[in-house]
């Protein structure tokens, strides 16, 4: 049996059962609805701040989503060129992120692949946390990069590509993207490292960015960030480095590519280049244009995908306050005066979850 069917055969059940409760509805669109979690940069481990992880996986706990995109970076411990995964890292990864969702689909982060003189505190996990993963598809085509891969699930297809060992897509995935949309699927692509970004600016317009953008998903998820940014539906960017965009939140399929970087799930927080004042990690003017809405939180997202359109929504999670005990600090590096003028989206609020954005893409 295909994943896509496992998903639908529980939806029945699930359906029938509603029918006998009376607590479910009955429109047909709805019944065929998959539900998705989203989340990024979990950090689990002594470099990540627990409150908040324990906070998001509670709240995403509660959706009991068909299915979770986790977008890398599960793991931030301690240690420089550490020689082995803690079990201790691996069990909780199972008791949160593996066992409540039927369907995982897992990208690997720099924190997750093995230690190395640009990364000297990785994990070093990934080998230990792929196999908790669902399998992706069975490729007939052309073997795309390592750490790659697709999965056709319910209405949408998920692609999953490495932007550490970076090669342009496009030979091996535009046959499976076509047959997607000949299909009636959405398209969902997912990376760790992000295709543009205002919180760490690297270029990418005329390379990663350009050639996504021309393969047409519906929407672009990426983690490593420490934070949530939406960027409006875009297209390819011109030469001069423009991005033309539409400033929509609810607009047709095929207006532009919305690209979502979502790094709140447990690690903590590092100000946007701006705020510190790094010029040189700064993106141009033309990025934050293309800026919808951006914020230090933690968060996680969910995807609501039928066959006539896909609505995402992001949910901003506030820990409760920590004690007086308690050492940790959601802020990366505290006591650095930078802090001085820099808000967090949960500062002044309750505990708790409260939607904070959403968009809808329609057929």
């Amino acid at each position: 049996m295909t994943t896509s069917a496992k998903i639908f055969r529980r939806m029945g059940m699930l359906l029938c059962l509603g029918l006998l409760l009376g607590d479910l509805p009955l429109h047909a669109h709805e019944r065929e609805t998959l539900h998705v979690v989203v989340v990024g940069d979990t950090g689990i481990g002594e470099r990540g701040y627990r409150p908040g992880f324990l906070a998001v996986a509670e709240a995403m706990r509660k959706e009991r989503a068909d299915a979770i995109l986790h977008l890398g970076d599960f793991v931030y411990q301690a240690q420089w060129f550490p020689r082995e995964c803690p079990e201790r890292y691996l069990d909780e990864i199972r008791r949160t992120l593996v066992a409540p969702y039927p369907v995982r689909i897992f990208v690997a982060g720099d924190n997750d692949l093995p230690p190395q003189k640009r990364k000297p505190k990785a994990s070093g996990c990934w080998d230990k946390i792929a196999p908790m993963a669902t399998p992706f598809d069975s490729l007939s085509g052309p073997v795309p990069a390592p750490l790659t891969g697709t999965m056709r699930l319910g209405n949408a297809l998920f692609v999953v590509l490495n932007v550490y060992d970076w090669q342009d897509p496009s030979g091996w995935l535009s046959p499976i993207i076509k047959e997607a949309r000949d299909a009636g699927r959405w398209v969902i692509f997912a990376l760790h490292e992000p295709a543009l970004t205002t919180a760490w600016y690297l270029e990418k317009r005329q390379t990663v960015l350009k050639q996504i953008n021309a393969l047409s998903p519906d929407l672009v998820f990426a983690g490593n960030q420490h934070a949530y940014e939406r960027f409006h539906p875009m297209g390819i960017p011109r030469p001069d480095g423009s991005l033309p965009v539409a400033v929509k939140s609810v607009y047709a399929q095929g207006e532009g590519v919305t690209h979502i970087v979502a790094g709140g799930g447990g690690a903590t927080f590092k100000p946007f280049a701006d705020q510190q004042g790094k010029a040189k990690r700064t993106a141009p003017k033309t990025v934050f244009d293309a800026l919808a809405k951006r914020s230090l939180m933690f968060h996680y997202l969910t995807l609501k995908i039928s066959h006539d359109f896909l609505i995402v929504q992001t949910y901003r999670v506030c820990p409760a306050p920590a004690t007086h005990d308690d050492k940790q600090n959601p802020r990366w590096h505290a006591d650095d005066p930078m802090w001085e003028n820099i808000v967090l989206e949960c500062d002044g609020q309750p505990p708790g979850t409260a939607l904070f954005d959403q968009i809808e893409i329609k057929k």
